[in-house]
């Protein structure tokens, strides 16, 4: 009895005569419980909704509803359900005592009663009750432990398929952005030096028309077939042709090379503007129009910001998930859509960058007018595995991922808004430090 005294245990006595009430708290009180009365049931369901004690005895036969009634009440509410009811009765027949068992009592008292008999029983079941409660709260315990350790478990995973990504994809590009500088280099080198040969052949030719005026009539026709005139205009455009597509696959690979920019354990300080100008650039033939939709337009309002210290490859795969899902809403809202209709409210995605007003943190917002998300949807959005892409294509890590990196790896912040139909808006907060 130690235990139960020490938790001083609550015990409503539930009985319609005075003299059994007196005699059964008296008893308890002895043992040293806390004891309550009630003399019929309305009076007991109200008592247990304003204090639950840790037991009941109740009386079957009772004016109003009677113990049965009452059990079968308290058994259906799930604030009430747990309280062992221990039935009082002077009724010995097998038929009653299985009707109380079914709704829910753990046991019968039987009138008159007996000492010792009544405190045992009273002990087992508060015993059973608190061993019962005790195992749910270790159930809960482990469950939560569990629930962590599969957390933890999780988030490893993530961190491993990322960091064997990145590597995979920064070792791919930056090997593709090798083998393409070689040979642009090598055509690079070799315009100018084309281009002198070319003023230094025109020279001769002119030499010759100076000279020779009249060729003879092969050379003559030969001229005209070829229209000599027209290759002096537009050949030096061609080698201006030439020069900039050369510049254009170098920006291509500088943008590789920026993209795919290896991390170490410690932050770098980098141009953000760079990191999404070169995801951008990858991303320039998702912009460019198609035969569903004119070009999707994309404004850059970019401030004046410090280098940041931060880790720049991880960085540029959480604005190659963001923009990619962005181009993906708004190529998921073309649906019932004609090109004039689309030409007419344009596909666009705006990216905006600022400091905050204590220059501490870099802001950077990626909107776009697509599809939009609903209330649930952003509720899960950064969870893993959540998708609301068909099978096969998405995987549901991508937010997951890049809210690792900003909050995590960052001590950032990533939250979104946004209204279905109208556009979704993702906000980056990054400490400049």
């Amino acid at each position: 009895m130690n235990n139960i005294q020490e938790e001083n245990s609550l015990i409503l006595v539930v009985d319609d005569t005075a003299t059994n009430l007196e005699i059964i708290s008296y008893l308890l009180i002895d043992a040293g419980f806390e004891v309550t009365t009630a003399i019929d049931g309305e009076k007991a369901l109200k008592q247990v909704q304003s204090r639950q004690p840790h037991l009941i005895l109740l009386d079957i036969m009772m004016p109003g509803i009677d113990g049965f009634e009452t059990c079968k009440r308290l058994k259906e509410n799930p604030e009430t359900s747990d309280i062992p009811i221990i039935f009082m009765t002077a009724i010995i027949d097998t038929e009653s005592k299985v009707k109380g068992l079914n709704l829910g009592a753990v046991d019968y008292i039987i009138k008159p009663f007996q000492k010792d008999e009544v405190l045992a029983r009273i002990k087992t079941h508060l015993q059973l009750r608190n061993l019962t409660k005790s195992l749910e709260t270790r159930v809960l315990e482990r469950t939560a432990e569990l629930s962590q350790a599969l957390n933890d478990l999780q988030e490893s995973q993530l961190q491993l398929i990322q960091k064997e990504k990145m590597s995979a994809l920064g070792n791919l590009v930056a090997g593709v952005a090798h083998e393409i500088n070689n040979p642009v280099g090598f055509i690079a080198g070799n315009l100018q030096p084309a281009t002198n040969y070319i003023q230094d052949l025109f020279r001769i030719i002119d030499l010759y028309q100076k000279y020779y005026p009249e060729p003879v009539p092969e050379i003559h026709e030969e001229i005209a077939a070829i229209d000599l005139e027209y290759i002096r205009t537009d050949l030096p455009n061609l080698i201006a042709s030439m020069k900039e597509g050369v510049q254009r696959i170098r920006n291509i690979s500088t943008s590789l090379r920026t993209f795919s920019r290896a991390d170490s354990d410690r932050k770098t300080s980098c141009n953000i503007h760079d990191g999404i100008n070169s995801t951008l650039m990858i991303l320039k033939h998702r912009l460019k129009a198609t035969s569903a939709r004119p070009d999707i337009q994309v404004f850059r309002n970019y401030s004046n910001l410090p280098p940041i210290e931060c880790f720049s490859g991880l960085l540029n795969q959480v604005f190659m998930n963001l923009l990619a899902n962005a181009i993906d809403a708004l190529e998921e809202s073309n649906s019932g859509r004609s090109f004039h209709d689309i030409q007419a409210n344009p596909h666009q995605i705006k990216i905006q960058t600022a400091l905050t007003e204590d220059k501490n943190h870099v802001m950077i917002r990626i909107q776009d007018n697509g599809v939009g998300m609903s209330d649930e949807t952003q509720e899960r959005i950064f969870n893993n595995l959540f998708t609301t892409k068909p099978i096969g294509q998405g995987t549901g890590l991508g937010l997951s991922i890049a809210r690792q990196i900003i909050v995590e790896k960052h001590r950032g912040t990533l939250q979104v808004k946004s209204i279905l139909g109208k556009g979704s808006e993702f906000l980056i907060t990054i400490p400049t430090h």
